[in-house]
């Protein structure tokens, strides 16, 4: 039976013992983002190029709005990146070292992460008002966010389509939780949590819908695809629920340290925004007075400039690093079940290169 998985609090402290142990990156060799990359390069290559055609539509504007993200040279392909060296790990382990290609239906699984990731950055840009999206300017400022909204919508449609394409209906129960996750997820985000004390896993908990569960229920749908046990298929999903954690818990920390040329977005956008995330949450330990802004959601005069030198002056930066690195390493250390094989040391580093963006 298809098994909805949430976070829980008690994954934050088994992720802390398994960071504790042995590091799964102790016997791998390192392998850069470049080569990782080279691994899928082929089918990268032509990714967005099969979203475009996918996103045919005799609307001369729906089809200018939709295409806007899918050039050669916008996005880093992070989601379909993975997705496919986790469709050739699992493909490896299963067929006992025979072959490590990448099917069909798996690499239209890829597909559908790209697209359902752009898709609700379009509608996140609509919520947020954001005025710049990797470097852009946004549908949403460009176009309004009507059609925005439409735009956004048209792509999950298009998502609906491909997924139903190919024909496992447990694959698509698995993809069709990521949409309930993202839909639930950006409604916590615009909720408050009163507790300090369940502040936190609150934040963890809309972390994992809007955008753990996307990477870890792709790494789902592939293993699905290539047959595997139940045991590689869990192992695959958690790889891709502690990857996507890490990644945001990143993400988060930058919203604090990088500049609005390296983000490709305003630096600082969350508290500016009203979101309370990690760095926060650590530096309110710290300086309790954040408590009420985090409350008003940084609403009031000067409340976004007084977070903002709070969790400067707190440990909260340093504290969420070590979060996303003690979840890199736990995604790096799920995959100890699979052979060996070059994908997974891909995989497994880029777990670790996923910490070292400024971007």
């Amino acid at each position: 039976m298809f098994r909805r998985a949430l976070w829980n609090p008690a994954s934050r402290f088994l992720c802390r013992r398994y960071a504790t142990q042995t590091s799964p990156w102790s016997n791998v060799s390192a392998l850069s983002l470049s080569h990782i990359r080279q691994l899928v390069a082929e089918d990268l290559g032509r990714l967005h190029q099969d979203i475009r055609q996918l996103l045919g539509t005799s609307l001369p504007e729906l089809r200018d709005i939709s295409h806007l993200y899918f050039s050669a040279t916008t996005g880093k392909a992070l989601r379909p990146m993975l997705t496919l060296l986790m469709s050739r790990a699992v493909n490896w382990h299963a067929s006992n070292g025979q072959h490590s290609g990448v099917s069909p239906s798996q690499r239209t699984i890829a597909l559908i992460s790209e697209l359902m990731h752009t898709a609700s950055l379009v509608h996140d840009d609509v919520i947020d008002g954001s005025p710049l999206r990797r470097g852009a300017v946004t549908v949403c400022r460009r176009w309004g966010a009507r059609k925005a909204v439409l735009a956004g919508d048209y792509m999950l449609g298009v998502c609906s389509w491909a997924l139903a394409s190919i024909g496992d209906a447990a694959v698509v129960k698995c993809m069709a939780q990521v949409l309930e996750d993202l839909v639930t997820g950006e409604l916590m985000q615009l909720g408050s949590q009163e507790h300090p004390q369940r502040r936190f896993d609150h934040y963890m908990a809309k972390t994992y819908r809007k955008t753990g569960s996307l990477m870890a229920n792709s790494c789902r749908a592939v293993a699905m695809l290539a047959n595997s046990t139940p045991n590689t298929v869990e192992s695959a999903f958690q790889y891709g629920r502690h990857v996507g954690l890490a990644f945001q818990l990143v993400d988060d920390a930058l919203d604090f340290v990088g500049d609005e040329v390296q983000l490709g977005k305003p630096a600082s956008a969350d508290v500016r925004s009203g979101l309370a995330t990690a760095p926060v949450l650590f530096a309110c330990e710290r300086y309790p007075q954040l408590d009420a802004m985090i409350m008003r959601r940084f609403s009031s005069e000067g409340d976004s400039e007084e977070a903002l030198r709070l969790v400067q002056k707190s440990d909260g930066i340093a504290r969420t690093r070590q979060l996303a690195e003690e979840h890199a390493t736990a995604a790096a250390g799920s995959l100890g079940t699979l052979k060996e094989s070059v994908e997974r040391r891909a995989l497994q580093c880029l777990a670790q290169e996923l910490l070292l963006r400024d971007r």
